[in-house]
């Protein structure tokens, strides 16, 4: 390479006229206008136009002939001022042009599988496969570096706040308790395997065990668990645990780092303190745990509306402990027959029984089950309804509280969107608080933690383990984004009684806890202090603050929804030899 880049493409303004350069990069573009050759020469700082002429040695304007899409050149000239009709305002670099002197093609490129251009209609198949022209496309490069800024701003500001960034270990042990772990074999010790951390969790509180007070590292968790548009098998937290703290402390902390996040990167400033919201009243309201609170459309619970109802199926559901919620929707009120139809399908298609409809205009209810309800019904839902003039209103019932509310939580989200009630350009970020501590498998026949078995119970509900754990709240917070939970935590157990309490309602025989956790109970019996910590979805934070729409396009090299790297084709066969070496064979089905 004779000719060494003195700037980039993204560089060159009209004060650098008249100066002699050294661009390389990627031919983006280029036209021929009776003889003359432009081409748009880009690196990943921008883009310059570069002009050859016909009066230039024949040498060189034969090889700029040649020149196509992604061949890689180096180019030498001098700046010049474009023509005023030819000025480009769109383009940062678009006053001024290149005329090229001399010219070096680095490389040549084959035609590529699809244009690399900022929207592609290219399948994502194609574009993982050909990750690394994918990559070159601006939008992607844009996404990266938006990602690394983030890690850099994480990075400032806990060690601002005294936190100490520690590596955990990637081979550790096995500790199945939610998804499965991807096993790593040993070759030393056959028949025996490490696993890679779902996360740092009993490393994180050890550290406090060990005194270091405040603890954060960005890291790289595994789980072996069905994917979809924001899951891959190994992902980034930003994880982080304080000693001395309850959860007001670890809020705080984190509500000070969103700040410092929105403001340096895109310049914005949020609102503290963030909304809260317990478990219980999100689900009532907005029928998940994550709400979306750039929206109203809140759910109204009309249970008690139909407990002496003639509308058998809803006074069943009322009588029998159930829920019956209503969305007051006015943008759907001249919803047609088909539409709502739509809904109900929609509704059986998540597991539901469908969804009831009225609608409402003035005092008067028409349509659906209208005829099915008395003055004294219609009398209620006008007072619940006082605020709207006119209104599709829908109705969903279960017997089971929690699935009601839920599949009201999807309908909301769905007509949201349907109706264009969300504002993209909003950032809304609040606190869920006051979790269950458990939730009940059926498949299991027990008890299951709905964090993780190490989230302290309340300190008043400690005594409900013993005969009622079902009631028993957790000492944990979720932040969530545009309903999207960029982060959870709790304040832990740091005691080995209650420790150990809390395996023996999760069925975890003393056996078990000691093979698998028993360095951490251990380390309980030496000075435990009080601690608390989080996680935040690192690749989740990045893709919503780039507004894209999948993980995939702010990992550099991500996994396809059924866990393929196509690009390098993994995972893939091992030989007989290494298999051997391992002391493993492969059982054919």
């Amino acid at each position: 390479m004779k000719l060494k880049r003195t700037n980039t493409c993204g560089e060159l303004r009209g004060n650098d006229v008249g100066k002699q350069v050294v661009l390389n990069g990627w031919v983006d573009g280029w036209r021929d206008l009776g003889g003359v050759l432009f081409i748009d020469l880009r690196d990943r700082y921008g883009k310059t136009q570069i002009v050859f002429s016909p009066e230039l040695p024949r040498e060189v304007y034969e090889t700029a002939k040649k020149l196509r899409s992604e061949f890689v050149v180096a180019v030498k000239g001098v700046v010049r001022p474009r023509p005023p009709e030819a000025k480009n305002p769109n383009l940062p670099t678009g006053e001024i042009e290149v005329a090229v002197e001399e010219l070096e093609i680095l490389n040549s490129s084959k035609t590529p599988p699809f244009e690399l251009k900022e929207f592609v209609e290219a399948s994502e198949e194609l574009r993982l496969r050909y990750r690394y022209l994918d990559l070159r496309r601006p939008v992607m490069q844009r996404n990266l570096i938006l990602r690394h800024q983030l890690a850099q701003i994480t990075r400032e500001f806990f060690t601002a706040e005294g936190f100490v960034e520690i590596e955990t270990p990637f081979l550790t042990k096995s500790t199945p308790e939610g998804a499965r772990d991807c096993l790593v074999p040993s070759r030393l010790h056959h028949g025996k395997f490490y696993a890679l951390p779902q996360s740092p969790q009993t490393y994180k509180q050890i550290l406090m065990v060990s005194g270091f007070d405040r603890y954060f590292q960005i890291v790289k968790c595994f789980r072996d668990e069905d994917l979809r548009r924001d899951r891959q098998p190994e992902f980034t937290q930003v994880d982080l645990e304080m000693s001395f703290v309850d959860e007001e402390d670890v809020m705080d902390t984190m509500e000070r780092y969103m700040e410092v996040v929105f403001r340096k990167l895109l310049n914005r400033n949020i609102t503290r303190p963030f909304p809260r919201l317990t478990y219980q009243e999100a689900m009532e309201k907005y029928g998940t745990d994550k709400p979306d609170l750039r929206y109203g459309l809140t759910i109204t619970d009309v249970t008690e509306v139909f407990r002496e109802s003639d509308f058998k199926i809803f006074r069943s559901v009322a009588n029998e402990q159930g829920f019956i919620g209503a969305l007051f929707v006015p943008e759907a009120a001249a919803y047609s027959r088909k539409q709502i139809d739509g809904l109900n399908q929609y509704v059986m298609e998540l597991g539901g029984k469908g969804v009831a409809h009225l609608k409402k205009q003035g005092r008067e209810f028409t349509t659906g089950i209208s005829k099915f309800l008395s003055e004294r019904e219609f009398a209620r839902l006008r007072e619940l309804g006082k605020d709207f003039d006119s209104a599709l209103v829908l109705l969903l019932a279960d017997a089971e509280t929690e699935k009601a509310q839920t599949l009201l939580g999807y309908l909301r989200q769905k007509l949201a969107e349907d109706l264009g009630l969300i504002d993209p350009s909003q950032f809304i970020l609040s606190w869920t608080v006051d979790f269950p501590l458990l939730e009940y498998s059926a498949e299991e026949q027990r008890y299951v933690a709905r964090h993780h078995p190490f989230t302290s119970p309340k300190l008043e509900d400690i005594p409900l383990l013993d005969q009622h754990p079902e009631r028993a709240l957790a000492r944990a917070y979720d932040l969530i984004l545009n309903g999207n939970e960029i982060a959870g935590g709790s304040i832990r157990i740091h005691q080995r009684e209650l420790q150990e309490k809390m395996f023996r309602v999760l069925q975890i025989s003393p056996e078990d806890a000691r093979q698998k956790f028993g360095f951490l109970l251990e380390a309980f019996e030496y000075g435990a202090p009080p601690h608390g910590g989080i996680a935040f979805g690192f690749d989740r934070l990045a893709m919503l603050l780039s507004g894209v729409e999948s993980i995939r396009d702010v990992i550099a090299f991500p996994k396809t929804t059924s866990a393929l790297a196509l690009m390098e084709n993994a995972p893939s066969e091992i030989s007989e030899e290494q298999l051997k070496e391992l002391g493993l064979e492969l059982r054919k089905n």
